[in-house]
């Protein structure tokens, strides 16, 4: 599974610290996130995450791209709901995507715990036959990653 992680500033340490509680399940995905909470949860977790852009710089937007090409499983994003800037567009275009694209999304830590266990039950396992063309991609990928040479079709 694809998991999407974004966490606005004041919500990164908890951020982190699911993804330490989680790191035994987490650890068998792929996972992405905007550049700062990915670089403050791998200091943390020592999970392998493929970094976006800051969110203020493209990351949001990066994710919303991948969103709506059907290529992220499930979004955990803990939004600071106490600031004006968590109902910026960028977050409610985020949220509008999950729902058009069915993209199980988390946006604080009991949800995240739910869609979390959901994940490693293999609840979410549906989401492998939405977009086969993208999973047939990742596998594509994750053999060039591993040095495995591939044979291009025609």
């Amino acid at each position: 599974m694809e998991i999407a992680i974004i966490a606005h500033d004041k919500k990164k340490e908890l951020m982190a610290q699911f993804c330490i509680a989680y790191y035994n399940i987490l650890k068998n995905h792929s996972l992405c996130a905007t550049a700062i909470t990915g670089k403050y949860i791998s200091d943390a977790t020592g999970l392998k995450i493929e970094k976006m852009l800051m969110g203020d710089y493209g990351g949001e937007q990066q994710m919303a791209s991948r969103i709506s090409y059907n290529e992220i499983d499930c979004l955990l994003y803990f939004r600071d709901t106490t600031s004006v800037e968590s109902y910026d567009e960028d977050a409610i275009n985020i949220l509008r995507l999950c729902d058009v694209h069915n993209i199980p999304v988390a946006t604080n830590i009991a949800t995240a715990e739910i869609l979390i266990c959901a994940v490693e039950r293999g609840d979410l396992d549906w989401r492998n036959y939405v977009n086969p063309i993208y999973n047939k991609n990742r596998e594509h990928k994750d053999n060039r990653e591993n040095g495995e040479k591939t044979v291009k079709h025609q």
